[in-house]
């Protein structure tokens, strides 16, 4: 098995990820189940670092993304492999030091952090905010004076480069929620205001174009945009951004329509865009910057799956068939928002040929609850062993508790062994935040 295989079918007909039969993992931890291959994981984490040691000369970090999947474990494996995280709350940021991940290593993100969470941040010697309103910028000065510290930060700004994406997911758009236009001059604004505190201090740049983009073009114009613009300050105010952080959003595999992307691949993205910006520093005669990169997609997304059981089968002749299972838009709800495509096989089943094309249906009480539509099953029968492949990221970090349904536990897979890394949720636990007031008793 190479670096980029993590699911194969067993001798039982099984279906295995990281060398652990997926029907046996069913049956010990029940389902709906959510399954990470924990050496696929290193493996997209080394891919990245490897390439900036050897084409960057180690000038930089990668940072995992935490949004795409957060849980102690993943702040361990991520520290282990010598990365740095964003995180884009205070909840995040408490899993990281919780895991105890070291706070300088650590990069904040958000549009409209919350002033707990900033002062949760500062408390902590977070080592690196990226400010994304003047507001906000008034609010890191004023805790950082109170403090006694100077506080580091990037800028979040948009190139104007639109990735070729989900219209939902696009963000560095001028009209966008996210950063300040470089086009209209906002970007050069927040800038100078910025440069104005007494305790902040700005160390460079931050952009991120979209997410599931496989156009190498994307980042490189992305890249030449920001490096442009950085030239212009430096020659306008005479600051030199040492640090830029140019997001992520490197693609994964969902169905055939995505390409299958080998560790090359990412390598050769990170490749280009880290000859883009040398080509830009000797071009404008600037330093080189420390590079950060935000993969979390292309991390954790093909190292995950997701278990459930088939229940019930609905034939509406001439219309549609529908396969429920015992999850849902609950443990996965990105089909009901972006109608994401999936792979959908039989676990228990894999070695079989597929002869119909059936609809995916959760449990909830929505219509919409759809996993799949239209895709290739054997024909399934109650009992079986659903398996929907890459929902390693924006699964668990957009499930919820609707229909007070359970958020599914999670494990961690390695030489077909796993352990529990988010435990079963309870009935008590859906009650937990429940009060009832006097007046009701």
């Amino acid at each position: 098995m190479n670096e980029r295989e993590t699911l194969k079918i067993n001798s039982k007909g099984h279906l295995e990820i990281g060398g652990a039969d997926t029907v046996e993992l069913a049956a010990q931890f029940g389902t709906p189940l959510y399954v990470f291959d924990e050496q696929y994981i290193r493996n997209m984490m080394r891919v990245y670092k490897r390439t900036i040691d050897s084409e960057y000369g180690g000038n930089g970090m990668v940072l995992y993304a935490s949004k795409a999947f957060s849980c102690r474990a993943m702040y361990k494996i991520a520290q282990a492999e010598g990365l740095g995280v964003d995180v884009v709350s205070g909840g995040e940021l408490y899993t990281a030091l919780k895991a105890g991940f070291p706070a300088q290593n650590v990069f904040m993100h958000g549009n409209n952090k919350l002033i707990s969470e900033l002062t949760y941040a500062l408390d902590n010697k977070v080592g690196t905010i990226v400010v994304d309103s003047f507001r906000e910028a008034d609010i890191i000065e004023h805790l950082a004076e109170e403090r006694g510290i100077v506080q580091n930060v990037l800028i979040r700004i948009n190139p104007g480069v639109e990735a070729h994406t989900h219209a939902f997911i696009q963000t560095a758009r001028t009209d966008s929620k996210f950063g300040f236009s470089v086009s209209d001059g906002t970007a050069e604004n927040i800038t100078a205001y910025v440069l104005g505190k007494k305790h902040i201090k700005l160390r460079g740049y931050h952009c991120h174009i979209g997410s599931q983009i496989f156009e190498k073009q994307s980042f490189v114009l992305a890249a030449n945009k920001v490096m442009d613009f950085a030239a212009g300050i430096k020659q306008k105010t005479g600051f030199e951004a040492d640090m830029l952080n140019l997001g992520g959003g490197f693609g994964v595999w969902y169905n055939d329509e995505d390409p299958k992307l080998k560790l090359t691949d990412y390598a050769d993205y990170l490749k280009t865009l880290i000859g883009a910006i040398k080509q830009k520093s000797a071009e404008h005669n600037l330093k080189l910057p420390y590079l950060l990169l935000e993969p979390g997609r292309s991390i954790v997304g093909e190292a995950g799956i997701t278990l459930y059981t088939v229940g019930a089968i609905k034939d509406i002749p001439g219309v549609r068939k529908y396969v429920a299972i015992d999850g849902g838009m609950f443990d996965n709800p990105r089909y009901a928002l972006y109608q994401s495509k999936y792979t959908v096989l039989l676990a228990n089943r894999a070695d079989e040929k597929c002869t119909e094309r059936v609809s995916v249906s959760g449990k909830c009480c929505e219509s919409g609850d759809l996993i799949a539509v239209d895709v290739p099953l054997p024909k399934a029968e109650s009992g079986d062993i659903m398996a929907v492949l890459t929902t390693g990221a924006y699964n668990y970090s957009m499930a919820s508790n609707y229909n007070r349904n359970f958020v599914p536990p999670a494990v961690l897979v390695k030489d077909g062994k796993a352990d529990l890394i988010i435990k079963p949720q309870t009935y008590e636990d859906l009650v937990r935040n429940d009060i009832i007031p006097e007046r009701l008793k």
